[in-house]
């Protein structure tokens, strides 16, 4: 049934935009308010990854993930989150930019180290920007069709996007009446997420883009 298509995109979604925030918002600190050698080019480096298209590495990436037997599982599709989103890098290192390094100072006269500045300081002064990440990861892999066409083939692991192609079928007869009432029950997620945390969209654009 559709509760389990729903069921399975929640726990992709929900994992997947956990590890995206948090590893995002780590490596943006270290970025933004660390230094060490080749900073720069590292920072460079990752920019340029914006500019590689998605199909460009889904061949290398199904050949590790079958290799490493993950196919079939959700581990594909929410595992390499883990390791950084580039989008929100960028973005989380542009609000901890914003942020004064007198902050810091005071933190470590007090006895604070990296990890408490961090957690202490940064994270409640980017939650703007850390919310604004989690909204478009959520938006943005909710409605993703091609991993989940990629990594599963099980009818009891697809997520929503995928299990709305069940309802066509060239071969016979589309059912374009249930296909376009779960399309409408699976915006219900996306709307929802919207309306209730829009303030913090505009809240990280503008705060992003305001420097002073």
């Amino acid at each position: 049934t559709f509760a389990t298509f729903f069921k399975n995109s929640f726990i992709v979604v929900l994992i997947y935009t956990v590890g995206a925030v948090l590893s995002s918002a780590f490596i943006a600190y270290g970025f933004a308010r660390m230094e060490f050698a080749g900073k720069k080019f590292w920072f460079a480096c990752m920019i340029a990854t914006l500019m590689l298209p998605q199909e460009v590495i889904m061949v290398p990436q199904y050949i590790v993930f079958q290799w490493l037997g993950w196919v079939n599982t959700f581990l594909p599709l929410t595992v390499p989150s883990f390791f950084g989103i580039t989008f929100f890098i960028f973005m989380l290192v542009q609000f901890m930019r914003s942020i004064p390094a007198e902050l810091d100072n005071a933190a470590k006269i007090d006895g604070c180290n990296s990890f408490m500045i961090f957690y202490r300081i940064v994270l409640p002064l980017t939650l703007p920007g850390l919310m604004t990440a989690a909204i478009f990861a959520f938006y943005w892999h909710w409605q993703d069709f091609i991993g989940p066409l990629l990594y599963l083939s099980r009818p009891e692991l697809y997520t929503v996007s995928l299990a709305l192609k069940m309802f066509s079928d060239p071969d016979t007869s589309s059912n374009w009446g249930g296909m376009i009432a779960m399309s409408v029950l699976s915006l219900v997620p996306v709307i929802v997420i919207f309306f209730c945390f829009q303030r913090y969209i505009v809240e990280g654009i503008t705060a992003g883009g305001v420097k002073g």
